[in-house]
């Protein structure tokens, strides 16, 4: 599979997670949008990390290099699962005092 299938995939995805953040008023939508250009930043890390090491391999058959995008991804998925423990608590308190999770009552709360 071609680099340039990976980038227009990950770049729609991207492009959807925009648009999500964007328009959305729901809180959980908003937060799953974000995920979502997470994983395309993701896909992007490990496609270019695969490149890199195919053309590091063609050079030198016992090259260990192309791992360096794998890594990041593995840090951001850990990042990403802090993530979601702190803001779905977040949405879980802000349900719990408003009863709702629409971002625009989030204006009351500066009163």
């Amino acid at each position: 599979m071609s680099i340039n299938n990976y980038i227009f995939l990950a770049s729609a995805l991207f492009s959807i997670g925009v648009i999500g953040v964007l328009t959305r008023r729901n809180a959980i939508i908003i937060f799953m949008c974000v995920e979502l250009m997470l994983n395309a930043v993701n896909l992007l890390l490990v496609a270019f990390s695969k490149m890199h090491y195919l053309t590091a391999s063609v050079i030198d058959h016992t090259t260990k290099a192309g791992t360096d995008g794998q890594i990041f991804v593995f840090f951001i998925m850990v990042v990403a699962a802090a993530e979601v423990s702190v803001g779905l608590a977040i949405i879980v308190m802000m349900y719990r005092n408003i009863h709702s999770v629409d971002v625009n009552f989030l204006n009351r709360l500066k009163h």
